[in-house]
């Protein structure tokens, strides 16, 4: 099975049920460099999102999200 990626706002951090995610905890998600989004992964839709709790800005496949993880919103480049 495929893991599915969402772009969540920073404000829904605290609604996140991390026993239904990839991630542990608060600390363990990326967040954009601004620290207005973050990134959550799962493999079965998390009732949080199936329920409405949360609303992602954005659902990704694996790829797509290595690529969005790669722009300047989410990575500072080093020269």
């Amino acid at each position: 099975m495929e893991d599915i990626y969402a772009i969540i706002d920073i404000n829904d951090l605290l609604k996140v049920d991390f026993t239904q995610v990839g991630q542990t905890s608060e600390n363990t998600v990326r967040k954009s460099l601004d620290n207005s989004k973050f990134v959550l992964k799962w493999q079965t839709m998390p009732t949080f999102i199936t329920d409405g709790t949360i609303v992602p800005l954005h659902v990704l496949t694996h790829e797509d999200c290595l690529e969005l993880m790669n722009t300047s919103e989410w990575t500072n480049n080093i020269e």
